[in-house]
């Protein structure tokens, strides 16, 4: 399966399981008046969103390069990854702190709790399957490291957006049903709006650093050091280079990395030898390194001697 085959899965498992509990939390919500409930919805309604969001990135990402776009539509997939994220900090994150503050303020007893118990225990089932299918991808993507150290790492936005937004739905859900049950079991209905202001707190934290990586993302990122050193080795096991140093690299998209390399070549090069040369370097650099796109170099002559071993 493909990489984006893997994320598009990932997105669809979550789409419909959103679009679903989004309904039903916005039903109770109706019914029972609770706060917590209504912020629950909206967090899902926005999820619905963002997951057709991440779809489209994901199309518009695969155009393939034209004339006005020469190096292709890949950051389209970063530019709305930040978007998703944003939506998450201002529309999940505020109309919970919202609905939270206004219930605090005029709070009002859930007309129902039992309809909030049942809902939010269906939505567990639903977001738990949907953050199970997440992980389950995350983990083949970075096997090796941390949670958050592999969402740092990670070129591909989709690969932890969706695990973070089900995870931080999970969170929400189990916060919603502490204030459904404190507000009911001690007719304290503050307690729903507190639940409400506690879900917008959890959405704002979890959009701020989905924006923070999907920024640094949209701003160009390297490609990993295990692909920095595969190019400079490959480059430096060429007879007719003497160093290579210099390297630029940085990440269009999940599978589409820029090149950029100063070689220095034995000085009795001619021009025909440097483009036959380059035509090598970059047929063999493509083959060991698939995701590279565009490679480009700085040529250089220099006297022969040992090998560089600069970079």
């Amino acid at each position: 399966m493909s990489a984006q085959a893997s994320s598009k899965k990932v997105i669809y498992a979550a789409l419909v399981g959103n679009l679903l509990i989004a309904i039903t939390k916005l039903f109770a919500a109706a019914w029972t008046g609770s706060s917590a409930m209504l912020s629950e919805g909206v967090h899902s309604l926005v999820d619905t969103g963002n997951e057709l969001l991440l779809l489209y990135g994901l199309h518009r990402a695969a155009k393939p390069a034209d004339a006005e776009h020469p190096l292709g539509y890949g950051r389209e997939l970063y530019f709305w990854s930040f978007i998703v994220a944003l939506l998450i900090f201002s529309i999940g994150a505020g109309v919970s702190l919202y609905e939270g503050i206004a219930h605090i303020l005029n709070p009002v007893a859930i007309s129902d709790a039992r309809i909030n118990y049942i809902v939010l225990g269906i939505s567990l089932v639903f977001e738990g399957g949907s953050w199970f299918v997440a992980f389950r991808e995350f983990r083949k993507i970075a096997p090796n490291l941390g949670y958050l150290e592999a969402a740092t790492r990670s070129k591909d936005p989709t690969s932890f957006m969706v695990l973070f937004e089900d995870s931080a739905a999970l969170i929400g859900i189990l916060i919603a049903l502490a204030g459904t049950f404190i507000a009911e079991q001690f007719e304290a209905p503050v307690f729903d709006g507190v639940a409400s202001v506690g879900i917008a707190l959890l959405l704002a934290a979890t959009g701020a650093y989905l924006a923070r990586e999907s920024k640094g993302l949209l701003m160009g990122e390297p490609a990993t050091k295990a692909t920095r050193e595969t190019i400079l080795r490959i480059a430096r096991e060429h007879p007719d280079i003497l160093s290579a140093d210099e390297l630029l690299t940085t990440h269009l998209a999940p599978q589409q990395i820029v090149v950029a390399l100063t070689l220095d070549f034995v000085d009795h090069s001619t021009a025909v030898d440097i483009e036959r040369d380059f035509a090598g370097l970059e047929a063999s650099i493509k083959r060991s390194c698939p995701d590279v796109v565009a490679f480009f170099i700085k040529p250089r002559l220099q006297a022969a001697g040992p090998s560089g071993d600069s970079g």
